[in-house]
């Protein structure tokens, strides 16, 4: 058994130190890019500064021919790019059991690692398949001279991954977040659904038969359609919580479905999720914007904590009682917009300060 005290030493010598805390740095889109796609990889440079993560796919997207032409072309990316301090580099590796997995970290790490931030580990199984990204990236890490820690980021996409998720999201310092795959999972679990994310409208509640009625059953009565990852997410995000670590929607596959897109979204933004992954420019905007806290939000929690004072007791405002759970709530909801707007100003400009509705009338 490894010592508590053991936990943030470097796996090998020579590796830069572990990190004692997750830098909460904005990542409310994880665009994901097709680095052997050489019109898509093109496009990369001009995304700088607009998303907060470009992610270079090796996986499940690109075919076993392409899978060295994606690596390379990362790396050339990677060493041609000037990323900034607004937009992180992530790559999303092929999965341990493949073939590719350790050329990719090796390549990767050795070549890039200076740029390279996150590294996305697909179809984690339990902790155990951590425990060996932790220390192969060390010693990787060690020969290559890096001076800080790439951080890890795993993938909920079977049933026994999500067994096992709270030993997952503890199972090394490097550990950055988790994010939903709900298209393997639903294949892994032998859910019938044929979607990538998002509900199905054959999961749903109905209302009961009106009474009074004749056939009463068969009357036309209202449905309600249900979200099919509403359990998974909410696991993920109390995992998440525990451990200090960041929980993400993964994939919507309906690109022309904004609608139905941005309701997935916010039902995983307000579950406490910090971002998706965008898998379409169009998903871009839709992500930044539903992962932002509105204006609106954000005037009301500064009026909150400066009615709260020290947080102790409770206060009305505008009708509605609000104590010091309403004061944890609103330093969430603030501490968010802050990180946010220091990398983006038009958000800098949206929360500045401004008279929220009702200032004044504190009753």
């Amino acid at each position: 058994m490894r010592s508590p005290k053991d936990f943030f030493a470097p796996l090998a010598v020579g590796a830069p130190a572990p990190l004692t805390q997750v830098p909460a740095r904005p990542s409310r889109v994880i665009h994901f890019f097709d680095p052997s796609n050489e019109k898509m990889a093109a496009k990369v440079p001009a995304m700088v500064g607009t998303v907060d993560v470009l992610l270079g796919n090796l996986e499940d997207a690109v075919k076993a021919d392409r899978k060295e032409a994606a690596r390379a072309g990362l790396v050339q990316i990677a060493r041609a790019t000037d990323f900034g301090e607004s937009t992180q580099l992530w790559s999303r590796v092929n999965a341990l059991d493949s073939p590719w997995v350790l050329d990719d970290l090796t390549t990767l790490v050795t070549e890039i690692g200076d740029k390279l931030d996150v590294v996305m580990v697909p179809k984690v199984q339990g902790p155990e398949d951590i425990h060996y990204v932790d220390r192969l990236l060390a010693q990787l890490e060690a020969r290559a001279g890096l001076q800080r820690p790439i951080l890890v980021h795993a993938i909920l996409e079977t049933a026994r991954g999500v067994a096992n998720v709270e030993a997952i999201a503890g199972a090394s310092p490097r550990m950055q977040g988790l994010s939903l795959g709900p298209a393997d999972l639903a294949a892994d679990r032998r859910m019938k659904t044929t979607r990538v994310g998002g509900g199905h409208p054959g999961y749903l509640v109905r209302q009961d038969p009106p009474e009074g009625v004749e056939d009463a059953v068969h009357a036309p009565r209202t449905t309600y359609q249900q979200d099919l990852w509403h359990y998974t997410i909410a696991r993920m995000v109390d995992a998440c919580a525990m451990h200090g670590i960041f929980p993400y929607y993964g994939p919507f596959g309906d690109i022309a479905d904004v609608v139905a897109c941005e309701d997935q979204f916010r039902n995983a933004f307000l579950l406490g999720c910090v971002g998706t992954w965008s898998l379409h420019p169009v998903q871009v905007e839709i992500a930044k914007r539903v992962f932002s806290p509105s204006a609106e939000d954000v005037a009301h929690a500064r009026r909150v904590v400066e009615a709260m004072g020290d947080g102790t007791g409770a206060v009305m405002l505008d009708g509605k009682m609000e104590d010091d759970a309403s004061l944890k709530q609103c330093r969430v909801m603030l501490e968010l917009a802050e990180r946010l707007a220091a990398t983006d100003p038009q958000l800098a400009a949206l929360y500045a300060e401004q008279p929220a509705p009702g200032d004044g009338d504190g009753a």
